[in-house]
């Protein structure tokens, strides 16, 4: 949960956001806005957009126009040929932000610890020698330790997923962004990522979070951000989302996602 209020800049600011596939317009106008130390889950039903909007923030999506400012780094219109310059700022957003996949996206070759870090040696520079000791603790901290060495092979989803947000760790990222990092493990599997998550959210990351996990949703959001059709159609807090007075349309959305 949010428990920083030092820094008042907000690190995740999105306005005027817009993407299109085609014909098929997938973001109309996003504004958001994302304190520092702020938990941000975002749901909303399958082709709602989520998914585009949290790849569009580190653009591995390429937004068609609005401004993003992501970690005091500012970018408008970036378009499908950004500039010179505009791509100098993406490298430097993607430095400052990190992303957890729904597919874990590890190096099969490498260790787990190799994987942890790979980005700080090969985007950081850092030698070998001296980023396996941060790579080790890292595990530590997702309990992973014994598995150090082991290649992702011979890992569970959940082990795997661990891995991929202590690889993010490495890079000591502002802004985390995970796109459904749950959805493709067994139901056993989820609860050793969440646990993760919810101990990250409780140090003052600053997370947005696409998922469907609805107790995750409760117990860390700061906010619930529902998207329908390409619009943030709801923003409230968990209290009000999940709560007697949510919209219909939630109430409904919640209906058919929960048990």
């Amino acid at each position: 949960m949010n428990t920083s209020s030092t820094h008042t800049t907000a690190p995740v600011q999105v306005q005027g956001l817009a993407k299109s596939f085609g014909a098929n317009h997938v973001l109309r106008q996003i504004d958001l806005t994302v304190a520092r130390g702020e938990v941000v889950v975002i749901m909303g039903p399958s082709g709602s957009g989520k998914t585009t909007l949290i790849r569009s923030l580190n653009f591995l999506e390429m937004p068609d126009r609005g401004t993003i400012r992501m970690c005091g780094i500012e970018i408008a219109d970036a378009g499908p040929k950004p500039s010179g310059d505009t791509r100098h700022k993406m490298r430097e957003i993607r430095k400052k932000t990190a992303m957890v996949f729904q597919s874990f996206n590890l190096f099969g070759h490498m260790t787990a610890v190799e994987n942890v870090i790979e980005g700080m040696v090969s985007v950081q520079g850092i030698r070998k020698s001296a980023a396996l000791p941060r790579g080790l603790d890292l595990l530590a901290q997702v309990g992973l330790l014994e598995k150090a060495h082991e290649y992702p092979g011979r890992l569970s989803g959940g082990q795997k997923q661990r891995v991929a947000i202590a690889r993010a760790l490495a890079m000591n990222p502002e802004v985390i962004l995970f796109d459904e990092p749950t959805s493709a493990l067994d139901p056993e599997l989820r609860g050793e990522v969440l646990k993760v998550m919810r101990d990250l959210a409780e140090k003052g990351m600053t997370m947005l979070v696409v998922t469907h996990e609805t107790r995750f949703a409760k117990d860390v959001a700061d906010r619930i951000v529902f998207m329908e059709g390409g619009v943030i159609a709801e923003d409230a807090s968990p209290d009000h989302f999940f709560g007697p007075s949510a919209s219909q349309r939630s109430r409904d959305f919640l209906g058919l996602i929960e048990d």
